[in-house]
């Protein structure tokens, strides 16, 4: 819910998308002024900028100035506060009603059902910015420490860095709900009366605490041996031809993409794929432990030492076992195809993840791969589309309503018939959710 939030924050005080939103509440206070931060790799399923934290501020990776001057001193109060403090308000209220008789003969059924959901936040909040003066006079006082391990590692791998030099801040504790109820009457007259009612309701809340960072901008540093500074116009992220591939259709695209990234894993032994998908399933349903298992993939893809591949958690603990035993070369690919995995998983939601859990123990996750593709493989968007009917069968009930929900949580409508609507807007969620099912379904096939 948090990330729902923030997206939705970022999209109302900046349209044009340079606001990033903060995805996690967990991770908050590693996207604060003077944070450095790593960029992710584009991908089809994420077309916007997306960073990761590196645990370091500025001045860590700093050497002393001659005047013994801290780059804390460019934050006086935590920040130079803009002038004016925003309040954000979000609520909305939906409830559908509806019934159906069906008589014949002596056989008469009703069915009636209500649900309604209903959202509502009110955020008071506050943006902190360092002047690029500020920063454009400090990279002249000091200078980067190149014996930092950090920066070493970072040069070895040619990652980019970037710094945070503006924040939207929360000014006071707030919480957030969001409430969804479901009712249905079932009623079937044959030569005796047989009547049933049903009610589901659920509530999602959430409190976030006074201070806590929601999005924030950052910009490029460009570091030469021990110099260092500020892009200000840096290198566009270039979704735009990606995305659009898509959007035409062209799924071999995004199935390219998921191949080169995950190539390794068509050659796992079986004992491997079982390990691999273990922890997978595992982390989908835990989020602090999904946070250790990327951070520990990321630290590897950083030339981290292997040696550092230990956790407490006997879910995940057979396959970092297994990775700190492989060659060096091994051990970056599984750690590169992990990590694509996990981006494309942490664009769903939690409920989504559920539901995939829930396809696997069924094992529909096969089928659910091949109505997704043929989603995906739509030229005309914005307008109705048809998909296979017979993909939609399923032998339960309950693997047919799961599989619908699912997809519809990504932005696409799918009715009975295979007609199908959806916008451009749903298909960076739904490819995520097609790379998602592909590793999945890859992992769980038999040898």
């Amino acid at each position: 819910m948090f990330k729902k939030v923030t997206q939705s924050i970022a999209k109302q005080m900046d349209p044009d998308g340079e606001l990033v939103p903060v995805r996690s509440m967990l991770d908050h206070e590693h996207f604060r002024l003077l944070c450095l931060v790593r960029r992710k790799r584009k991908t089809v399923f994420h077309p916007s900028p997306c960073y990761k934290q590196t645990w370091y501020r500025l001045e860590d990776v700093l050497l002393p100035g001659q005047d013994g001057k801290s780059s804390e001193s460019l934050i006086p109060n935590g920040g130079e506060q803009d002038s004016r403090r925003f309040l954000i308000k979000k609520s909305g209220a939906d409830r559908i009603d509806g019934n159906l008789t069906l008589p014949a003969d002596l056989t008469r059924v009703e069915l009636q059902g209500a649900a309604s959901s209903a959202k509502e936040w009110s955020i008071r909040l506050q943006k902190n910015h360092i002047p690029p003066r500020n920063l454009e006079a400090l990279k002249t006082e000091r200078k980067i420490n190149t014996n930092h391990t950090f920066i070493q590692q970072l040069q070895k791998t040619g990652q980019n860095l970037y710094v945070v030099h503006e924040t939207i801040e929360t000014l006071e504790e707030t919480s957030c709900q969001e409430t969804s109820k479901a009712d249905g009457n079932f009623m079937a007259q044959f030569y005796v009366k047989f009547c049933a009612k049903g009610t589901s309701e659920s509530t999602e809340s959430i409190t976030i605490p006074k201070g806590c960072t929601l999005a924030f901008r950052a910009f490029q540093l460009a570091i030469s041996d021990a110099s260092w500074d500020l892009r200000h116009f840096p290198e566009k992220f270039k979704c735009s031809l990606v995305c659009d591939d898509v959007l035409q259709g062209t799924l071999g695209k995004l199935e390219a993409e998921v191949r080169r990234n995950c190539h390794i894993l068509f050659t796992l032994s079986s004992q491997l794929s079982i390990i691999l998908l273990k922890a997978i399933k595992a982390v989908m349903g835990d989020r602090n432990l999904f946070q250790e298992l990327s951070q520990k993939m990321e630290a590897v893809l950083a030339g981290g030492d292997s040696d550092e591949l230990k956790t407490e958690s006997p879910a995940v603990e057979d396959l970092l076992s297994h990775l700190q035993q492989s060659p060096a070369h091994i051990l970056l690919h599984m750690a590169a195809a992990i990590t694509y995995t996990l981006d494309a998983l942490e664009e769903l939601s939690d409920d989504q993840l559920l539901l995939l859990l829930e396809s696997l123990e069924n094992k529909i996750v096969s089928q659910q791969l091949k109505l997704v593709e043929s989603i995906l493989n739509q030229r005309e968007y914005g307008k109705g589309f048809s998909t296979d009917p017979s993909l939609l069968f399923f032998s339960q009930e309950r693997e047919h309503q799961l599989t619908i929900a699912m997809i519809e949580m990504s932005g696409v409508k799918l009715h009975e018939d295979g007609s199908a609507a959806c916008t451009k807007e749903a298909f960076p969620a739904t490819a995520a959710l097609y790379v998602s099912l592909y590793v999945l379904n890859l992992l769980s096939k038999p040898c």
